[in-house]
């Protein structure tokens, strides 16, 4: 029965019926996913570490995506208080509109709204919406945290495309000549596109290895940092080059067109799905072995 809810649900989000958010951040742990504070206690025993009989959770996430348009959530959190960090979380599935669930907005500097604080107080689950062993969700979420690094960015950190820069550049002046001509765009272009391609392989390799039914590899955490970075640089780098119109703001602007609203929210992309200084440990440690 549990199986086949559980493929009615991933039916549903593939078709778009039905939306799913990831409640793992929160204020005093959101990078540093194995510290995070929400408790599920088995409901009735707490500390027996049995769920037989259900969980009960409460706590805050923070940062978590469209949870205000959300019909379920996957939620990592601590089962076991005495357990080494890594190894007393446990991964649920719950229903974002289950009673003791309150979705906050969070407004950003450029007045969107797309990410929010949730509240959890007595939030019931019953064990069968737990998704990993009992003390075994870290694995289950870094798994997933290595996916989203794929699936949630691509080679232009999700802000435009760098036929967009190379248009603008094309139109504008540097010193009173063709913007094209200037020594520093031209390497900002070449740079960007060895860059792009190269994420871009990188993409295309671990989306094979899913396809294969393999776990994409760690390779994710670089996309993911050089993308998001790049894209920054490069919309002030495009907003210098508009010269007086930089300065104006359309409140409707897409951040994969409109390069101050890609600029405006690029501190958030490089907060999601881990800080810079997250991803470049991941890097260090799991690329390149230090």
């Amino acid at each position: 029965e549990d199986k086949a809810w559980a493929r009615e649900r991933v039916i549903a989000a593939l078709r778009g019926e039905e939306i799913w958010c990831q409640l793992f951040s929160e204020p005093s742990g959101g990078s540093d996913l194995a510290g995070l504070r929400t408790r599920a206690e088995a409901d009735g025993n707490p500390g027996s570490g049995s769920g037989a009989g259900g969980w009960k959770v409460n706590g805050q996430k923070l940062w978590t995506t469209w949870a205000q348009h959300s019909d379920y959530g996957v939620l990592v959190a601590r089962t076991d208080p005495t357990a080494l960090k890594h190894k007393g979380l446990t991964y649920f599935w719950v229903d974002m509109r289950a009673k003791g669930v309150d979705v906050r907005p969070i407004k950003l500097a450029n007045r969107a709204h797309h990410v929010n604080e949730i509240f959890f107080d007595d939030v019931r689950l019953e064990d069968s919406q737990r998704m990993s062993p009992v003390g075994g969700g870290f694995a289950v979420a870094m798994a997933t945290l290595m996916i989203e690094r794929y699936a949630a960015t691509d080679s232009c950190g999700f802000g435009p495309t760098l036929g967009h820069f190379v248009s603008l550049a094309r139109e504008s002046t540097v010193g009173g000549r063709p913007a094209l001509e200037d020594g520093r765009i031209r390497s900002a272009i070449a740079r960007n596109h060895a860059m792009r391609a190269g994420l871009e392989g990188i993409m295309q390799r671990n989306m094979q290895m899913m396809a294969a039914g393999m776990e994409p590899g760690p390779e994710g955490a670089l996309n993911k940092l050089v993308s998001v970075r790049s894209r920054q640089k490069l919309s002030e780098l495009a907003i210098d080059l508009m010269g007086p119109q930089g300065l104006g703001w359309d409140l409707d602007g897409n951040i994969k067109e409109d390069w101050v609203a890609s600029w405006l929210d690029a501190p958030t992309g490089r907060l999601a799905g881990g800080a810079d200084e997250m991803l470049l440990n991941t890097i260090a440690e799991k690329v390149l072995g230090l």
